[in-house]
């Protein structure tokens, strides 16, 4: 896709923060760490758009960047901040469960796993809580330029049988694997991005 334009617009902290212009949304998921800012600022072709961080749980709110002044890219706070307090995760997730019923089913889903660590429990629990909202979900395995080439397969069909997903190419259940550093897999997600919209 070409991107003419990609602006910061706002992040919400509360439900009546949220964007409501109707526009369709690409929501970015995942683990803390996993790679979120870094991917939207690739999909985008910009440096700096979404801010990164090696800090752990530094997205604390709902923050949305409008694409194209056609869509939005909404980049979720990530889940499983080990040092994170039982009253941040309450708010993380009354949070995330206000977003996803006030966007679906206009919102789309990247739900993100880190490639070289694997699926973890917690993003096994997030996927079935995803699709207890019916929740569109496209499931990309970020970093894959760290996992090395010959042990790939074997990564990406771990990921898959840990969540539970098939394994026939083309379904849109398959993972993809991406590198926000090298590119790789950049294409195909948004050719699953641009499907959707």
């Amino acid at each position: 896709m070409k991107i003419a334009s990609a602006e910061y617009v706002r992040s919400a902290h509360a439900a009546e923060q949220f964007v409501r212009d109707g526009r369709p949304e690409v929501a970015f998921v995942g683990r803390s760490n996993v790679g979120k800012s870094s991917l939207m600022n690739r999909l985008l072709g910009r440096k700096a758009l979404a801010r990164t961080s090696s800090t752990p749980g530094r997205t604390r709110a709902v923050n949305y960047f409008l694409v194209n002044d056609r869509f939005w890219f909404v980049d979720l706070p990530g889940y499983g901040f080990a040092k994170a307090g039982r009253e941040d995760r309450r708010q993380w997730a009354e949070l995330v469960e206000a977003y996803l019923r006030h966007a679906l089913p206009r919102a789309q889903v990247v739900m993100l796993v880190d490639s070289k660590v694997g699926a973890t429990p917690l993003d096994t629990q997030a996927l079935e809580y995803l699709r207890s909202f019916a929740a569109p979900v496209a499931v990309v395995a970020t970093k894959a330029d760290r996992v090395p080439r010959g042990r790939r397969a074997r990564a990406m069909a771990e990921i898959r049988r840990e969540l539970g997903l098939t394994e026939r190419e083309g379904d849109d259940d398959v993972p993809l694997a991406v590198s926000a550093r090298t590119g790789e897999g950049i294409g195909g997600l948004w050719k699953r991005i641009e499907e959707r919209l």
